[in-house]
């Protein structure tokens, strides 16, 4: 009996080692791009963008039940946190926005790489909104930005069950969820005075804000995504990214709001500025506004799952291969 009990400590030793040992290399990527899917997308997000998250205005009620949501489903997931123990929260003290609002938290999860673990990917978006107006109407932020954030949640579900079938990714992958992002993009801007990691080890940031809808400008050819940023500091990250989309996905890839002379500044007016002005290359994902844009009426029942799910496939497939290439992207452009 002891003997059996003895090769059979052995073989489970010997079959987790193998496990852990695996190369990435050898993962069908696509198997774990499958398992984000539109109704699971569809479901967080009706929770997600609810009345009962009160518009998820920073420093505010729901924008705490938000926060608690998003460690909620990371817990589930298995996905730990870089802070420790079971803390998901970076805290922001009121005093950061100048007590103009209530202290808040950007909410974080971590995947440690596992051969560049210091060689940080970050994928972010913003969850906070807009709250409740003066008559009552409360705005979801369905699209702003809780198609962005659901899609995170995904995403850390893909890559989390690859690492569960011994497929870690080379570099770390930090899920970034950050507040106040409507208040002037200060949750961001408060990681990158304050990072968990420093910014020197930050490889990318993929920020996703407003994935879900089809803007008037593509009514009727609904297969895109507007890119910003993905040119300005990395040619690499600008070609790996044309190379992921042609290979898994096939969306048209719009660059209208990248030009330099855009009027809208797009480029300007989201998470990732945040990163590309200390040089860290970026991609800011983006479907363009829409009539709900900032309304009450941006409702969950108005996201496109289908086209949601093709997006946040090409963010993922973009971060995956970022995290597994054999050097980190060349900056070969300067902000």
């Amino acid at each position: 009996m002891r003997k059996i009990l003895l090769f059979a400590a052995l073989g489970t030793i010997f079959s987790c080692s193998v496990q852990k040992d695996k190369s990435v290399s050898e993962a069908n990527v696509e198997t774990y791009g499958n398992t984000i899917t539109s109704a699971e997308l569809k479901e967080h997000l009706y929770t997600f963008a609810s009345d009962e998250f009160q518009g998820r205005d920073t420093g505010e009620p729901g924008q705490k039940m938000a926060a608690e949501y998003l460690k909620k489903e990371y817990k589930k997931l298995n996905v730990p946190t870089p802070l420790g123990g079971d803390n998901y929260f970076q805290n922001i003290p009121s005093s950061y926005f100048n007590d103009k609002y209530n202290a808040s938290e950007n909410v974080v999860a971590f995947i440690e790489g596992s051969e560049f673990p210091d060689e940080i990917v970050v994928i972010s978006a913003h969850y906070d909104h807009v709250g409740v107006n003066d008559d009552g109407e409360i705005y979801n932020g369905a699209d702003d930005d809780g198609s962005g954030t659901v899609s995170m949640l995904e995403m850390a579900e893909a890559f989390q069950k690859a690492v569960e079938d011994g497929f870690s990714p080379r570099r770390s992958i930090l899920f970034l969820h950050v507040t106040g992002e409507e208040k002037g993009l200060l949750g961001s801007k408060y990681y990158t005075e304050n990072p968990i990691f420093p910014l020197e080890n930050t490889v990318t940031n993929l920020n996703t804000d407003m994935i879900g809808r089809i803007d008037p400008a593509h009514e009727g050819k609904a297969d895109y995504i507007y890119l910003i940023g993905s040119d300005k500091l990395s040619t690499e990250l600008h070609n790996l990214s044309e190379e992921m989309n042609n290979k898994y996905v096939n969306l048209d890839l719009d660059y209208t709001y990248n030009d330099e002379n855009d009027p809208n500044r797009f480029y300007y007016r989201s998470d990732h500025y945040n990163f590309a002005k200390h040089n860290i290359p970026v991609i800011f994902y983006f479907n363009g506004t829409h009539a709900d844009y900032h309304q009450p009426t941006d409702t969950p029942d108005k996201i496109e799952y289908d086209l949601l799910t093709k997006r946040t496939k090409l963010i993922f497939y973009t971060a995956w291969e970022v995290a597994n290439r054999d050097k980190r992207l060349v900056v070969d452009k300067a902000e």
